[in-house]
């Protein structure tokens, strides 16, 4: 029986290196191409029934004509979002397993403050954005508070009187608040609570002066709450009287959104395809009917567009959470 020479031996390994390296590229290759021959999963980091989840699942329905394949939503909550995100993170770059990019505290805080097993810019790639939530400043209907100022007003004559609330201590709504009070130098007094429906009810029965995040819009219609200010970047064509922050020049934002991102490494044709069939979905008559209809806003923002609005935030609630000492 004849042997193979050391070198004989290294030559061949070689070759079945380099066939079986271009194999398997051949293969993504030609898996890439035919994109999506099989459904897509859309994970949502939260419970389903909500706003947020009536709305991707509408997404979801209207992009299935544009992506040719259908698109299973898969409600996986936890962790105040992280644990969707984290799932969306860990997922192989194929296309195949995509979510809802919920912006806000799993993005913009909860990295700095905790570990977590995926960092928002290293981890994700962004495909688009749809929707601006629509998180404002909320008083009771009956109150004396009639105009945002007049609420800095009272609190600058009675500091640490007013006590407002929130979903929870450190959320994007907390921390947006604290800096208008700083930049105003007035001071309130935060109260968390776990949930909107909590803090909503505890500004109808006057346990607080005012609340900050998710509304109830139908409360606000039938006169039982009084919107003060919204926190998103133009006003809702339903309220148009009502300002946002940058009018009264706040230099803030309240980066809560209904985005849609994959796992880093996406390939880009399979993100184009993505982007495209999504976008086309966002245009569709039913789809701006259903966002009319749950009080969201639409706001668009291709992948590059949203990349940096996120790249944007992730460096503005760092320095935030820094100024205020909560970053150990």
């Amino acid at each position: 029986m004849r042997y193979l020479s050391k070198s004989q031996i290294a030559f061949l390994s070689s070759f079945l290196l380099i066939f079986f390296s271009a194999g398997s590229v051949f293969s993504q290759e030609t898996e890439t191409a035919k994109f999506p021959s099989r459904p897509v999963t859309l994970i949502v980091p939260f419970s389903a029934g909500g706003s947020t989840d009536l709305a991707i699942r509408l997404l979801a329905k209207e992009t299935e004509k544009h992506l040719g394949q259908s698109i299973v939503v898969l409600n996986k909550p936890g962790g105040g979002g992280s644990v969707g995100v984290a799932s969306v993170a860990a997922a192989k770059p194929d296309g195949y397993t995509i979510g809802h990019l919920p912006g806000g505290a799993p993005l913009f805080i909860m990295p700095f403050l905790e570990k977590l097993p995926y960092h928002p810019l290293k981890d994700l790639r962004c495909i688009m954005q749809l929707v601006d939530l629509n998180f404002a400043v909320i008083v009771k209907g009956g109150s004396p508070f009639k105009r945002f100022k007049d609420l800095i007003d009272y609190a600058r004559q009675n500091p640490k009187k007013l006590t407002y609330g929130t979903n929870a201590p450190n959320s994007i709504s907390n921390l947006i608040t604290e800096q208008i009070a700083k930049k105003e130098g007035v001071q309130f007094t935060h109260i968390p609570f776990k949930s909107s429906p909590e803090y909503q009810t505890a500004v109808l029965g006057g346990h607080v002066q005012f609340a900050v995040g998710d509304f109830n819009f139908s409360m606000v219609e039938a006169g039982e709450m009084r919107i003060l200010l919204f926190l998103g970047e133009k006003r809702p064509d339903e309220y148009p009287q009502v300002q946002v922050m940058r009018e009264l020049g706040y230099d803030l934002r309240c980066p809560v959104i209904l985005g849609i991102f994959g796992p880093k490494g996406l390939p880009d044709e399979i993100a184009r395809k993505l982007e495209d069939a999504l976008t086309k979905a966002t245009k569709e008559p039913a789809f701006i009917k259903g966002m009319k209809d749950l009080r969201l806003t639409i706001l668009y923002r291709n992948s590059k567009e949203l990349t940096d609005y996120v790249a944007s935030n992730v460096e503005l609630f760092h320095r935030i959470l820094k100024d205020m000492n909560l970053i150990k």
